[in-house]
C-alpha cells in the first residue's frame, strides 16, 4: 500500500510527486509512454512558471533554458511589447523539460514506472483506494488524476468536460529561423476569432510557431497556420523547406473544464482538471501550481485527526488561486468569438499599453509586479471579487 499513486507524469504529476516525496510520503507515478517524448505546446514558460520550477528545485540557468524578457503583441497595425513585471521566462522544449520534471521527482525520491498505461480505478467502500494497469492492481491511499486532457483515469469514473466550458485546440511546428534568439514570446491577435498564433524563440535556431483557437467552433488550426505563415516576412524562414517535424495538434481543456476535482480518494491536477488559462491557453504553470496546492493540502490532511475534512478544501484552493482570472478569461474569451469585438479590441487594446497591461493582469495573462502601481491594484482587486465559478 502506497500513500499516493500518481498517474501521468506531466509537469504537473511530476511536481506534486516531487513535493510529496520531499514531504517523505512512499510516492508510485505511472506514465504511459517512456521519456523522452514530444508534447505538443508553446514551450514558453511565464516567470509564474519559472517560480514554480525553482520551487522545486530546478536549476534554470543551465544548458537549454532560453530566457525571455516579455511578451510581445502583434494585430491590428500595432505591436506592443510589455517586460514581464518581475523576473524572466523561458522557453525549453516539452521533450526536455518533463523528462527533466520526471527525473527531478525520482530524484526526490519517487517511484517512476514508464510505459505503464493505467487501465481504470479501484474502489472500495465509496472511495478510490488505487488503480488497475497494465503491471497489475497497485493501492494507495490517495490517487492523483494527472493524465491530462484525455485522462482514462477520470473517464473511468464517469468524470467529462463540462459542456459550458470552452476547450480550445492548439497546432504548432518547429522551424529553423534567425529569430530563434528573439527574447519575447510573440503573440498575434488577429488571425481569427478567439484564436492567435505565437512565434516563441528556443535560443537553439529554431522558433516554436503555433496556433490556438480557444473556442471548439473553430477547428481548422492547420488551415489558420499556413495562412498566417504565408503572410510573414519571408527572410523569418518559417517555410516548408525550414520546418522541423510536422504540424501537431492539441486540445486545450480550459477554465476547469472537469470536476469536482475532489472524490473520495481522488485529487485531479493539471489538464485532467481543465487548469488552462481561457484566456491566454497557457497550462504549464498552472498545472505546476496544482500540483503544489495539491501536495501542501495532502500533507496536512495525512497529519490531521480529520483527513477527509482537510481533502475536501483542494477545489476551494484551486479556485481562490485562479477561480477569478479563470472566470474573466472565459467570459472574455466567449466576446472575442464575434469578429467586430475581436478586431475592436485588437486595435484598441494595443494602441492603450496600460489598458492592456490592466486586462492581462486581470486574466492572470500577465503577473502583478512585486511593486504594483494602482492599476495594478486595481486589477488585483477586481480579479479577487469576481466570482470563482
Amino acid at each position: 500500500m502506497r500513500d499516493v499513486i500518481v498517474v501521468g507524469a506531466g509537469p504537473a504529476g511530476s511536481a506534486v510527486a516531487c513535493h510529496l516525496a520531499r514531504f517523505g510520503l512512499d510516492v508510485l507515478v505511472l506514465e504511459k509512454s517512456s521519456f523522452p517524448r514530444e508534447k505538443v505546446c508553446g514551450d514558453g514558460l511565464t516567470p509564474g512558471a519559472v517560480q514554480e520550477l525553482r520551487r522545486l528545485g530546478v536549476d534554470v540557468t543551465g544548458p537549454g533554458w532560453f530566457r525571455t524578457g516579455g511578451i510581445r503583441f502583434v494585430g491590428g497595425g500595432h505591436r506592443l511589447d510589455i517586460p514581464w513585471p518581475d523576473g524572466h521566462g523561458l522557453t525549453r522544449t516539452r521533450a526536455d523539460l518533463d523528462e527533466l520534471l520526471a527525473r527531478n521527482a525520482v530524484a526526490a525520491g519517487a517511484d517512476l514506472r514508464e510505459n505503464t498505461k493505467v487501465t481504470g480505478p479501484l474502489r472500495a467502500d465509496g472511495r478510490i483506494t488505487g488503480v488497475r494497469a497494465a503491471d497489475g492492481d497497485h493501492r494507495a491511499r490517495l490517487v492523483i488524476a494527472a493524465d491530462g486532457a484525455s485522462s482514462r483515469l477520470c473517464v473511468a469514473l464517469g468524470l467529462r468536460p463540462r459542456r459550458d466550458r470552452p476547450i480550445g485546440i492548439a497546432g504548432r511546428r518547429y522551424y529553423r529561423s534567425p529569430r530563434h534568439d528573439d527574447d519575447h514570446l510573440e503573440i498575434w491577435l488577429d488571425l481569427a476569432p478567439a484564436g492567435y498564433g505565437w512565434v516563441f524563440g528556443m535560443g537553439d535556431g529554431t522558433c516554436n510557431v503555433g496556433v490556438a483557437l480557444l473556442r471548439s467552433s473553430h477547428p481548422d488550426y492547420h488551415g489558420l497556420l499556413s495562412r498566417w505563415l504565408a503572410r510573414l516576412p519571408p527572410e523569418w524562414g518559417l517555410t516548408e523547406e525550414n520546418a522541423v517535424g510536422s504540424v501537431r495538434g492539441a486540445a486545450l481543456p480550459m477554465g476547469f473544464s472537469r470536476g469536482p476535482h475532489y472524490l473520495p480518494g481522488l485529487l485531479l491536477v493539471g489538464d485532467s482538471g481543465g487548469m488552462v488559462n481561457p484566456f491566454s491557453g497557457e497550462g504549464i504553470a498552472y498545472a505546476l501550481e496544482a500540483g503544489r496546492l495539491a501536495a501542501e493540502v495532502i500533507m496536512t490532511a495525512f497529519s490531521s485527526a480529520s483527513p477527509e475534512r482537510v481533502l475536501r478544501t483542494y477545489p476551494s484552493a484551486l479556485k481562490r488561486a485562479n477561480g477569478g482570472p479563470f472566470t474573466l478569461g472565459r467570459a472574455v474569451t466567449r466576446a472575442l468569438d464575434d469578429p467586430r469585438l475581436m478586431r475592436l479590441a485588437t486595435r484598441h487594446g494595443l494602441s492603450h499599453p496600460s489598458l492592456m497591461r490592466l486586462a492581462l493582469t486581470m486574466v492572470g495573462g500577465l503577473p502583478a509586479p512585486a511593486a504594483p502601481t494602482a492599476a495594478d491594484r486595481l486589477a488585483v482587486a477586481l480579479t479577487r471579487i469576481t466570482p470563482a465559478s
